[in-house]
């Protein structure tokens, strides 16, 4: 199944991950509503809604480049509206957009804990809530979270309590939207990537420009979620998916050409289950 014709509306599709999942969608002709606030080039970050659109046209895809910001509620239905009037509906939604912060408890000041709150669940909600109603209308839709699996593990919410809310709080809008909408076939999951990715949260972020050497690519994330939207809504929804396992279920078998630095050992991600198992030859830490 290609995406050619399709309609993404990618919210942080500016850069990294979001950028290479339109770009995946791109190559088969697909349509990406950019969803992003960069519209002025960044002093540290890479990348624009404008600059994103060139790449997207440059790859096969058409490309609508929105200045928007999923905490204001205005903003995200106007973008919807000019999706709709421009490609003619919706079919997919990529909830991308996310805000970290690796702070414990005492050293979370309260405006960068809205932030991550405001951006990461409440703004998968809020751009989930605007874009169902036209994603009922197509053939084959789907929303995406980029959050991970709901592993209740204390190992996960001790050192960064707030950011770990947030990002679960995104998980369980898959959850809860999965089987509010299953009657309508829109399948909602969510995809984590099992080591690091290489993209300015983990540079300015996590682990500066040495991390970036033990992370894999974002095409890595980009192929999964590829692959994901090439399924019937209706047989896959409500699932919590690990890239390489899910890519791994769907015959990939070479893992090297994700990584940047193939001589450099992988760095694991936060959130993995420990019962979650790397494909046969993947090597982690």
């Amino acid at each position: 199944m290609s995406l050619a014709g399709k309609t993404l509306f990618i919210t942080g599709a500016s850069r990294g991950i979001g950028l290479a999942i339109a770009l995946r969608a791109a190559r088969d002709g697909a349509n990406i509503v950019v969803a992003a606030k960069t519209a002025d080039p960044h002093p540290k970050l890479p990348g624009t809604i404008y600059t994103a659109a060139d790449e997207i046209a440059a790859a096969g895809g058409a490309a609508l480049p929105l200045v928007v910001d999923v905490r204001d509620e205005a903003s995200v239905q106007s973008a919807v509206d000019q999706a709709v009037e421009r490609f003619g509906g919706i079919d997919i939604l990529v909830n991308n957009a996310s805000a970290i912060s690796l702070t414990g408890t005492l050293s979370t000041d309260m405006k960068r804990y809205d932030l991550m709150h405001q951006v990461n669940t409440r703004g998968t909600f809020l751009t989930s809530k605007a874009c169902i109603p036209h994603l009922k209308k197509s053939a084959n839709p789907h929303v995406l979270m980029l959050s991970p699996p709901l592993d209740m593990s204390p190992r996960w919410f001790g050192g960064h309590v707030a950011y770990t809310m947030a990002k679960f709080g995104m998980s369980m809008c898959v959850l809860g939207m999965a089987e509010e909408f299953r009657s309508d076939g829109i399948a909602f999951n969510a995809l984590w990537p099992r080591t690091g990715i290489a993209t300015a949260a983990i540079q300015f972020a996590l682990t500066g420009e040495e991390g970036l050497r033990h992370c894999r690519t974002p095409e890595i994330m980009a192929d999964a979620a590829h692959a994901i939207f090439e399924k019937p809504s209706r047989e896959l929804t409500g699932q919590f998916l690990i890239d390489d396992t899910f890519l791994y279920s769907e015959g990939v078998r070479d893992f090297d050409k994700y990584r940047v630095d193939p001589t450099a050992s992988l760095m694991p991600d936060f959130f993995v289950p420990e019962d979650s198992v790397p494909p046969p030859g993947v090597v982690i830490g």
